[in-house]
């Protein structure tokens, strides 16, 4: 391949999922090149030793019955070791791979400390003209074929033939300056001890950059906290503002947590609270809006928007779809009310009151057809609700779907630190590291403050089916579990 780089291994893995922390490899793939020349190639299946979800499996093809007598990892982390030792590790969107690699050899007690090369990062630099740089764009563009996309040697293929490719369209020397400056490690402002690199853990957490008078810039969470700060300072910026933080920081500080949606419960309370001039999006703090169904027929309008102080958890079953502006609310109103021929006078749209709704005096919306009638008298009232209520389903909330407190635990194996995160009604309560903290979180009885951040964090952590404790009637083994 390379003929400058000694040991080289072109490596693809496939997995349950894609978190280091809770998934596991079902097919690891790779080929070795010493000065330049294939010496070696490798691939097996690996039983992960949890279920694949059918979702990985249509995309992978690798099914549960295909891994059910494939050699566990620890069965062939010894065989893999021998082939990645002192080479330079290359992957697609390195850091997913190794940071696969990194948490397997940790449940086995090893560290895995490997010299690695983002071949997406490579692409970035050597086709700077393209937008996307994932495998099926550069298939794609380059006219490269492959009878085994997503799985592990088939990747694998396709990636060595790319780099076999670059080099002939821009010569091995410009291919070969390029891998150079990206293993050359991360350039640190000045002012910024390297010292500090070693001292971050590669698990779940928080990391928060400042910059000149103690000013937060930017706050990033991570499951794997060392090499994600590594990145900041990598030289191969996506983009300006990576480049604008990457330039400005002073001090960096993290905060280990027990995994990932800890992680993402933090940082999005710290964004809130210091307001980094990086986040933007996390850190807004603009109103949020929702549909609101009266109870009945006899109150009229029949919606009403109301904000975020008005939004009560414990009464999901009124509320419909969540806004970030009050015009976006009422958008998404007068499209249900043309969708389903309602009367926009009594859903509120046009200022309605129970004077002028159903007396006879139809709307303007009935008078050019797209309207049934319910202002003029010509449909049921109760007929139109139950169509406004039909119509709403789409925007339906979740309710809560616990009878009361619950608790989310997280236990990272390889440091054996524990967090529960307490929630009810979609509201974070707080997150404790051991039954103290519990007893006195669930005796505090806190006001539910709802965060839309929160909640759909909390439900796509849900669909992966983690273990709940129920809280309302916590046992003792529960305060002494962590």
């Amino acid at each position: 391949m390379f003929s400058n780089l000694p040991h080289f291994v072109v490596l693809d893995l496939e997995t349950t999922g894609d978190s280091p922390l809770h998934d596991r490899i079902t097919e690891v793939a790779l080929v070795r090149f010493e000065n330049g020349i294939e010496t070696d190639r490798w691939e097996t299946l690996v039983n992960p030793g949890v279920s694949i979800p059918p979702f990985i499996s249509r995309l992978t093809g690798i099914t549960n019955e295909m891994v059910k007598d494939a050699p566990a990892f620890d069965e062939i982390a010894h065989k893999l070791y021998g082939y990645i030792e002192g080479a330079v590790l290359a992957a697609h969107n390195v850091r997913f791979d190794h940071g696969f690699l990194k948490s397997e050899f940790r449940r086995l007690g090893a560290v895995l400390r490997q010299k690695v090369m983002c071949t997406v990062k490579l692409s970035r630099r050597l086709y700077p003209e393209h937008r996307s740089h994932g495998l099926d764009a550069i298939m794609q563009r380059h006219s490269l074929v492959t009878c085994a996309r997503h799985r592990a040697m088939g990747d694998v293929n396709l990636l060595v033939a790319y780099l076999a490719l670059a080099k002939r369209e821009l010569g091995e020397k410009r291919v070969l300056d390029e891998v150079a400056a990206l293993l050359k490690g991360p350039s640190l402002p000045a002012g910024l001890d390297a010292a500090f690199l070693d001292e971050i853990p590669d698990s779940a957490g928080v990391y928060l950059f400042y910059g000149e008078n103690n000013l937060p810039l930017y706050i990033g969470k991570s499951v794997t906290l060392r090499s994600r700060v590594i990145s900041h300072f990598s030289g191969d910026h996506s983009s300006s503002k990576a480049m604008r933080i990457g330039q400005q920081v002073n001090r960096v500080e993290w905060i280990e947590t027990a995994g990932e949606l800890g992680a993402l419960l933090l940082e999005s309370s710290l964004i809130k609270e210091r307001k980094p001039i990086h986040n933007r999006r996390l850190r807004s703090t603009r109103t949020l809006f929702s549909l609101s169904l009266t109870g009945g027929t006899d109150q009229i309008p029949l919606i009403n928007i109301v904000t975020e102080d008005d939004i009560d958890p414990a009464s999901f079953d009124h509320l419909f779809g969540f806004f970030r502006s009050k015009k976006a609310a009422m958008d998404a109103l007068r499209k249900i009310a043309v969708d389903n021929r309602l009367c926009p006078r009594a859903i509120g749209l046009e200022g309605a009151s129970a004077q002028g709704a159903g007396t006879g005096n139809p709307c303007f919306a009935h008078q050019i057809k797209r309207c049934d009638g319910v202002c003029a008298g010509k449909e049921l009232p109760e007929l139109h609700y139950l169509r406004l209520k039909q119509a709403l389903i789409p925007l339906r909330l979740k309710p809560w779907p616990y009878p009361g407190r619950i608790g989310f635990r997280e236990f990272n194996e390889v440091s054996g630190h524990s967090q529960l995160h307490v929630f009810d009604k979609w509201c974070h309560l707080g997150t404790v590291q051991n039954g103290e903290e519990l007893e006195d979180l669930l005796q505090a009885r806190s006001s539910l403050s709802f965060d839309l951040d929160v909640y759909n964090l909390l439900q796509k952590s849900l669909r992966k089916n983690p273990v709940i404790i129920s809280l309302e009637s916590p046992s003792r083994s529960v305060y002494h579990s962590f």
